[in-house]
């Protein structure tokens, strides 16, 4: 039995079960990477949808004229109790990085002192600010998570 025929046969069924896995591996983080991204994508789309959806109910039910404060201030928490913006916003703090974190939990403090406004009975005008505020904030979590879904695919 010749050695090095051997020896080399040994040597090429390592590499080549090494490269299979050096493959498999690459193929392995490139598909995760892929899968968080698509995550991340389906969560800040939903977040900022959840955003919008709920100001854009507050802003109807503070507009109402057919409704008292008491009223305006019961649906006030019924439209952020069941806009969802609280639970996504815990999901955001378990994917995101901080850079993105930290702009959500403002639009989403925002979001909870201009539903706290109504119940207090603020109503018309007087909630502009807060509208204001708002959408601000939204706007600038939305170029927070742009920015890092951009970091995502370089």
């Amino acid at each position: 039995m010749d050695w090095g025929t051997l020896w080399g046969a040994g040597v090429g069924a390592v590499v080549g079960v090494g490269s299979t896995l050096l493959a498999d591996r690459i193929r392995w983080k490139r598909e995760e990477s892929t899968r968080r991204f698509n995550l991340k994508r389906q969560l800040y789309g939903d977040y900022l949808s959840a955003l919008t959806r709920t100001r854009n109910e507050l802003k109807n039910i503070s507009s109402s004229i057919d409704l008292d404060a008491d009223e305006r201030g019961r649906q006030a928490g019924v439209v952020y109790r069941e806009g969802g913006v609280p639970e996504l916003r815990y999901q955001i703090a378990i994917l995101a990085p901080q850079r993105v974190v930290g702009p959500a939990e403002d639009a989403h403090r925002r979001l909870r002192a201009t539903r706290n406004a109504i119940q207090d009975g603020v109503a018309g005008d007087s909630l502009d600010p807060h509208f204001g505020n708002l959408i601000r904030a939204v706007k600038s979590l939305k170029d927070f998570m742009r920015s890092d879904l951009e970091a995502d695919q370089d």
